[in-house]
């Protein structure tokens, strides 16, 4: 154990103050335990006291979460754990920096940026090259800031389209027993797209310049045969494209356009046989110079807590030791015969 110590935090404002401690002072408590530490509030003061290790850390997190505060940031639970991983693995000078990069304003007028240091390098890995792979877990925001970079570089008319694809792979739902005509039976698939851009331009301003040709939502068979030049162009869950189909799409690539592809690797839905074009891209083009591969990880989660927990668990399940529970064994409610 430590040297025992104590340290006062200043907040210049009372509101900064109030949306670090959150409804119930849940953020203050959330610190302390995972901190093991002791924080008063008196005034603007925060006095935080325990071994001297840890209030340092306290400290960090807490002046961070102040810092957020300052420039309008949203405290919520899952920014005060991040904080806190940031500051536990000395990262936490990153952290003011994404308050600053917006990266588009949504329909409503809110500002998507990077929530954490992954999202931060997966962003400037965009804007930097023509072809940006973003491999990594579900909750990662893969999806939604690749959207958001297109939007905001059709807004500044350094592309003339958008175009978003992903392949409609069959996952226990056959797509000739689905009503409706094609584009029907593909809308599905698209959903999340759709649901993405709706946030980013709000319906009304989809639809005309989806009327207009300008946004394009296709699955990925629509791309053969194309050059698209001037594009923004969205691979989304490309762990469910062949190796056949990855090459057929990275080679629409055409002149003034910038390609982002995303997807999961651990939730490959193709058959056995055949060889996801994710992995096969990441293993083939490591290495080419304006091509980025960015791997985001369960600490890039921002969805619920829980979610993080469920991508550890299963990433622990793959690990060739994992030892499986004892089949025989019923749980402590076992019923007695």
């Amino acid at each position: 154990m430590g040297k025992t110590t104590e340290r006062i935090v200043n907040a210049d404002r009372v509101d900064d103050l109030i949306a670090v401690f959150g409804s119930f002072d849940e953020n203050i408590k959330r610190i302390e335990e995972a901190l093991d530490v002791h924080i008063i509030n008196r005034g603007t003061d925060m006095k935080v006291s325990g071994d001297e290790e840890n209030v340092d850390k306290a400290v960090r997190t807490l002046e961070g979460l102040l810092a957020l505060a300052a420039k309008g940031e949203n405290i919520d639970e899952q920014r005060v754990r991040y904080l806190i991983t940031l500051v536990r693995e000395g990262n936490d000078d990153s952290i003011a920096q994404m308050a600053k990069d917006v990266v588009c304003i949504t329909a409503k007028g809110k500002p998507i940026k990077a929530k954490t240091v992954g999202q931060q390098k997966y962003m400037k890995a965009i804007q930097k090259n023509t072809i940006t792979i973003g491999v990594g877990p579900a909750g990662t925001g893969k999806t939604y800031l690749a959207v958001a970079a297109a939007v905001a570089a059709f807004r500044e008319r350094t592309v003339n389209r958008i175009i978003l694809t992903r392949p409609a792979v069959e996952a226990g739902e056959r797509l000739g027993f689905l009503p409706g005509d094609l584009q029907n039976k593909v809308d599905p698939y698209l959903r999340p797209l759709y649901d993405a851009l709706y946030d980013m331009l709000g319906a009304e301003t989809f639809q005309k310049y989806q009327e207009r040709g300008s946004i394009e939502v296709a699955p990925l068979a629509y791309m053969r045969g194309r050059t698209l030049d001037d594009s923004f162009i969205i691979l989304d869950e490309a762990q469910n494209t062949t190796k056949e189909q990855m090459k057929m799409f990275l080679t629409r690539l055409g002149f003034g356009s910038k390609i982002v592809i995303t997807g999961d690797i651990t939730q490959i839905d193709l058959p056995d046989d055949k060889t996801s074009g994710l992995k096969d891209a990441v293993r083939v083009l490591e290495g080419i110079n304006d091509i980025a591969i960015c791997r985001l990880t369960s600490a890039d989660v921002v969805r619920h807590a829980l979610v993080q927990e469920i991508i550890n668990a299963y990433e622990k399940a793959a690990k060739p030791d994992f030892k499986k529970p004892n089949p025989d064994f019923k749980g402590r409610y076992q019923r007695k015969n």
